[in-house]
Formats: C-alpha cells, structure tokens, sequence
C-alpha cells in the first residue's frame, strides 16, 4: 500500500461466516500480539471447563472461528473479545487485549508509515493522482475505495478506512509538525462521491489550510513548466535531521533514506511548489471552486 493510499488487496472474512480479519503471516508483531491473545482466550476457557463448541455457543460464533482465534490466525473484533470476557468471567483483561489487537487490524505498511509519520517533523508531499490520503475526508477516501477495480469487498473498504483516518492522527500532535501539500487542481475538481462529497471535501481542504503549521498549494493545470511529471513525492525529516522519501519518478519508486537521494526529491518538491500556487491563491481557488458546487 502506498503512502497516497494506492491500495493492496487485503483479505478478510464475512460478516456472517468468519466476522474476523486474517492475519498477515509476515507481519511478526501482529502474529505475535494474536498467538498471544489466542492463547490467553484458549487457556482462560479451558480452566473455565468450556468446550469450543459451548464457548462459540455462548459468544454466537461459530465453532470454526473460535479455533482459529485462539490459533492467531484471526484477528477477532471488539465484539468478540467483550463477549469471551464475559462468558469468561475475566474480569475485562481479554476486553483489554483490543488496545494491541486493534492496530493489527491495519496493513504492517501502513502502521510502519503511520510510525513514521508520528515520528516527523516535517512532511513535503506533492500528490497528482487523488488528493493526499491525509487530507481525505472519510466520505471520500471511502468513496474512492469502492471505485476500486476489481471491487474491494465491505471489509476490506472498513479496514483501509479505519487505517487511513488513523493517520489523521498527525494533525492533532504536539508539537505540530510542519506540513506541506501540492495538490494537482484536477484531483480538486474531481467530484468523487458525488456533489456532496466533493463539496465536504473541499471545505475540509480550507479547514486544513488555516491550520498554522499546514500550508496547501495547488499546481495549475495550464501550467507548462511542470517539474511533478514524474508522479508524486513525499519527504519526511526527522527531529535528528535524518529523513525518509519516495516518488513514483525515480529509485523505482522504493523509500529513501540516503542525503543525496533525499537531496533530489527535496529539490524537486521545491520547484513544484515554486511552480504552485501561494497558499492564499490556492484558497482563494478552493473557495471559488466550492461556489461552484
């Protein structure tokens, strides 16, 4: 899964045969955290006396579910970790286990860049194909989500959702970071999700923009000189003056850590956003084009 939120298929269970995500078998510290919540649900039934099939019967699950749960090769829901806990007597220690579980539930890319992401101190980002995941409103990160070819099942749109709206969470820190967006005007005027949508996102867009630390700037369609041809670009540096980068254009797309090569997206990202335009144009722009909505 891309930074911007090009998305990787996701597998998951249905709401009615198996209500639980499967576990990414090369994500360690999810199969960790679920290897151990599994087995504290196995050895808290078993000094119970329950059987599987009393215990799935008590919870309303079925008896193939609770073995793999108790396996780790699920990730349960919250649902079903309040009920174990009562059947269970437990005291709300197995209701507690959701604090670890839940952030399994996202994609180990995404909980590494959201890592990072917490950890920046500043953030370059030029986005060309959609608006930038961080400045997505539910409504639209969820309306592209099931745009999506071939079709993400419902689950599989809730958990890109809930890990996209948990990286929101940057723009919350303190101390704040300082953040820097190039949008393409065409992911602007893209009415995604329809009249409504469109025009919740843009007035979040103008929310973002007054922010002290966030500063939002559109690249003109007409422009002719255009340095972003090559796809987008993400910088983050860090308070030890270290950093991380990627664009589409170049190192085959892979992260980037090494000054020189971090050096070449800066200096890109920089004649993009001399190109865009001023924070205030650009909202004077945003603001005319919700008028029109």
């Amino acid at each position: 899964m891309s930074v911007d939120g090009e998305a990787v298929r996701l597998r998951t269970g249905t709401e009615e045969d198996e209500p639980g995500w499967e576990v990414d078998p090369e994500d360690e510290w999810g199969v960790a955290v679920l290897t151990t919540v599994g087995r504290q649900l196995r050895l808290r039934r078993e000094a119970m006396g329950m059987r599987v099939v009393d215990f799935a019967a008590a919870v309303k699950y079925g008896d193939d579910l609770v073995y793999k749960i108790e396996g780790g090769k699920r990730i349960p829901r919250q649902e079903y970790l309040s009920r174990a806990d009562e059947v269970l007597d437990a005291g709300g220690l197995i209701a507690a286990a959701w604090e670890d579980v839940r952030k399994v539930r996202y994609p180990k890319s995404v909980r590494a860049l959201e890592k990072l992401e917490a950890q920046a101190v500043e953030a370059a980002l030029y986005s060309n194909h959609n608006i930038h995941g961080l400045l997505q409103t539910e409504e639209h990160m969820r309306a592209l989500f099931e745009a999506w070819l071939p079709a993400y099942s419902d689950e599989e749109t809730e958990r890109m959702v809930a890990a996209r709206m948990a990286r929101r969470s940057i723009f919350e820190r303190s101390p704040a970071p300082t953040l820097s967006f190039v949008q393409e005007e065409v992911t602007l005027r893209r009415p995604v999700g329809g009249r409504m949508v469109w025009r919740r996102q843009l007035e979040r867009l103008l929310e973002l923009g007054q922010l002290r630390n966030v500063s939002i700037q559109v690249m003109p369609t007409d422009c002719e000189d255009h340095f972003g041809t090559g796809g987008l670009i993400e910088v983050l540096k860090f308070p030890d003056g270290t950093g991380v980068g990627r664009t589409e254009g170049a190192f085959s797309g892979r992260p980037v850590s090494d000054p020189k090569q971090l050096r070449i997206l800066e200096l890109r990202y920089g004649m993009i956003r001399a190109q865009a335009l001023t924070p205030r144009e650009s909202r004077a722009l945003i603001e005319q084009m919700l008028g029109e909505t």
